[in-house]
């Protein structure tokens, strides 16, 4: 067949002529040694049909499948996972039967803190005990530093990212089946990781942690349980636990479809509470993640993310406390706050119907009333950011200055 070569960002693509489709396309370049120039492939941006774009999903999740085991199975397999220079050693335990759908994993975050590493080590042993679900993989990572905030830190997003990723494809975990938990200063971390992270998770349960006044706005879409024993007093952990109920009881008040939540201030109980806290693996195993929920509300922290559900935003605009609202209701979405100049729209066929138009509001206008089309930059993108088999669409449309419209 005859090609069309053509120098584009830096590398080498061709384009091939008409006579060849979509999908055949992108198994030649897929099993090409460069791919880093598909967004610039002809047939990365023709239409698809909604086979196809499923097709195309399953040929790049395949591939991406292919990376994971390469670059990030033999940390599995060596129990340690690394990121930004940092090591994460971690164990895990499988209990139960395989569901139809794919196992749970559970996260489960240590105590300790400023301490020797020697006292980490046995509050990481001691957290491997600690939790027993029916069903799923238990893992407990044992933190990079021996800090008093060693979850804030931003190396421990990208470390989990990695353990998820790669526990999907090693031990067939759901995505969607997900959940953080933590103890004492396991605790304080799901006060920053939950909300942070909370499109990565199908619920999160907080023990014995302090909050430092982290928001729970972006758990509208997350379960959130709270244990804490009514005698807990140092740091004030007892009534932080208090209010921060009383905030999500607020929030949920406001929203009713959101903020699920329960919090347990345990009377009689100190910083230890004898396991009353172990109701909550059973609470969030109830609860699976929605990828696609109706609403998203997307407030940075000093952690920096580029995408949320399906809404993202380049790196460099995620800074702290912007924000973004938007709500969806079948192929129109409503802009209800953005302080981003630009925001993207992740779509699929999961959220809306091709075959008519989409119409975007913001600003209390309508900014956008067309109809799009589905293609295989956009679903290789979704891949490439996430790596999750559940969070792939197939367009994007972006919002700028919350007035234009580019697809």
């Amino acid at each position: 067949m005859k090609r069309i070569w053509l120098v584009a960002l830096g590398c080498t693509m061709f384009a091939s002529l008409p006579a060849q489709k979509n999908i055949e396309q992108l198994k030649k370049w897929l099993s090409a040694p460069q791919k880093e120039c598909l967004e610039v492939q002809a047939f990365a941006t023709k239409g698809l049909s909604k086979a196809e774009a499923a097709v195309a999903a399953t040929l790049i999740y395949e591939s991406v499948k292919q990376e994971i085991k390469t670059q990030w199975t033999p940390e599995w397999n060596d129990r340690k996972m690394t990121a930004g220079g940092y090591l994460m050693p971690f164990e895990y335990k499988i209990f139960g039967e395989q569901p139809d759908d794919g196992r749970s994993l559970y996260i489960s975050l240590h105590g300790g803190g400023s301490a020797p590493a020697a006292v980490n080590d046995q509050q990481w042993k001691n957290q491997m005990r600690l939790y027993t679900p029916a069903e799923g993989v238990y893992l407990t990572p044992r933190s990079a530093v021996d800090e008093w905030n060693m979850w804030f830190w931003p190396h421990v997003d990208s470390l989990f990212d990695k353990i998820i990723q790669t526990a999907i494809v090693e031990l067939n975990v759901n995505p969607n089946k997900v959940y953080v938990m933590g103890y004492s200063a396991g605790g304080d971390g799901v006060y920053r990781l939950a909300p942070r992270m909370a499109d990565r998770w199908a619920a999160a349960s907080m023990m014995a942690g302090h909050s430092g006044g982290v928001s729970p706005v972006n758990m509208r879409n997350t379960p959130y349980m709270l244990w804490m024993g009514a005698n807990d007093t140092a740091y004030d952990r007892n009534k932080g636990a208090a209010q921060y109920g009383l905030w999500l009881d607020s929030l949920q008040k406001d929203d009713l479809q959101g903020y699920i939540h329960e919090t347990h201030i345990v009377e009689g109980k100190g910083h230890w509470m004898d396991k009353a806290d172990t109701l909550a693996v059973t609470w969030m195993a109830q609860y699976t993640r929605n990828p696609y929920p109706q609403k998203v509300v997307w407030r940075q922290d000093d952690t920096p993310h580029d995408s949320f559900y399906w809404l993202s935003v380049p790196i460099g605009e995620a800074q702290n406390e912007k924000t973004a609202v938007v709500e969806r209701s079948g192929n129109q979405f409503t802009v209800v706050r953005n302080d981003f100049q630009t925001l993207t729209l992740g779509l699929n066929d999961d959220m809306i119907d091709f075959s008519r138009p989409v119409r975007i509001i913001a600003a209390g206008k309508v900014i956008f009333d067309k109809k799009i089309s589905r293609n295989i930059r956009a679903i290789y993108r979704s891949l490439e950011r996430r790596k999750d088999p559940t969070l792939i669409f197939s367009a994007y449309l972006t919002i700028t200055n919350n007035a234009r419209i580019e697809n």
